[in-house]
């Protein structure tokens, strides 16, 4: 016997590892780990009250991540190809509306989070009253699906599920988007404004290229060929390189425009603009104008994609432009213009048969 462990015996297995038995009144007990550890501790214990050992009691982290959960499915995405691709402000964008799917409630009584349910519980009426719950917000809601189906895509890619339970359930809230800005507008502007300033190269730069405010911010010179009239346009969202003619009116605001930096708009200190400083200080521009609100760099490429549609451009054209995959977005630049066009020739057609 050992000293302190009354009825335990040491021996060694086939396997010459030392290993411990507890003999009394004619039944043996073979003991787990050591002497001192804990579960050694509990069967010696239970062998000597004459009881089964107690289990010791598994407590899940709070943040502990379930196998083949939503979370789950959010961890293999960031770790994907994909995910890495995406710019940063892309990224920021999808991780926020992801993560407050993950932590949103499954039902209103029930405490439990998505992120902890399997996506294999997934089922439509789940992904529609999702959708229901944003409906005050619908283009969030939009936003929305798209996250969750991505989680889902992740699912289909590990086997974890055999179909896609959000198929074919669209959401395509009606878009109004920021305005085109106003022929009005766009002259009180470049009045304040003249050829040369840096406020004029980002309007400039956001009008006639059609750039997004974060691709107007990272601009190079590099990127533009005064002697082909061509400017190289890169965008980061899509990831396209675009060729475009470099319009007389871009040319007049870039050509005696001071180069403090490699980036064509830059600060007074020389340094370049993030994209969110940038949208701040084209609205105390505008306000330097005397322009009221609505006037924003998105609303210039609004304004670029209308004027194409007034001038007949076609779709692929436009896109070719804009760096749109989807005509249907271009749709979105040139609805009224096309309205405009065709109730001008229909009313057109009255005019010559009733006067």
């Amino acid at each position: 016997m050992m000293d302190g462990y009354p009825y335990v015996s040491p021996f060694e297995d086939r396997h010459g590892t030392t290993r411990y038995r507890f003999r009394r009144a004619g039944k043996s007990i073979y003991l787990p780990e050591s002497p001192g550890h804990p579960a050694f501790e509990e069967a010696y214990s239970a062998a000597v009250e004459g009881r089964e050992p107690r289990q010791a009691e598994i407590v899940a982290h709070p943040r502990a991540i379930l196998p083949k959960s939503f979370a789950d499915a959010w961890r293999l995405v960031q770790k994907g190809i994909e995910w890495r691709k995406l710019d940063e402000a892309t990224k920021y964008k999808n991780e926020r509306l992801t993560k407050e799917f993950l932590n949103s409630k499954v039902a209103e009584d029930d405490p439990t989070l998505w992120a902890k349910i399997p996506v294999s519980d997934l089922r439509r009426r789940h992904v529609k009253l999702i959708l229901k719950e944003h409906g005050e917000t619908p283009h969030k809601a939009k936003h929305i699906l798209t996250a969750v189906r991505r989680l889902i895509t992740e699912a289909l890619d590990q086997d974890w599920i055999e179909y896609d339970p959000s198929l074919k359930i669209g959401w395509r809230p009606e878009y109004a988007g920021w305005r085109a800005w106003t022929e009005k507008e766009r002259a009180k502007f470049e009045t304040r404004w003249p050829n040369g300033t840096m406020p004029r190269a980002t309007y400039a730069l956001a009008l006639w290229t059609g750039n997004r405010r974060g691709d107007v911010a990272s601009q190079l010179w590099t990127d533009v060929d005064f002697e082909q009239d061509r400017i190289t346009v890169r965008q980061a969202k899509t990831g396209k390189v675009l060729r475009l003619l470099m319009l007389p009116m871009l040319r007049d605001a870039l050509t005696d425009l001071p180069r403090r930096t490699d980036t064509i708009i830059s600060n007074a200190y020389g340094n370049s603009f993030s994209e969110k400083s940038l949208t701040g200080m084209m609205a105390h521009w505008t306000k330097m104008a005397d322009m009221g609100p609505g006037c924003t760099l998105h609303g210039l490429r609004k304004t670029l994609g209308k004027y194409l549609a007034e001038e007949g451009a076609t779709s692929k054209q436009s896109a070719g432009i804009l760096g749109h995959d989807d005509l249907d977005h271009v749709e979105l630049y040139s609805k009224d213009a096309e309205q405009e066009r065709l109730a001008v020739d229909g009313m057109s057609k009255l005019l010559k048969r009733f006067v």
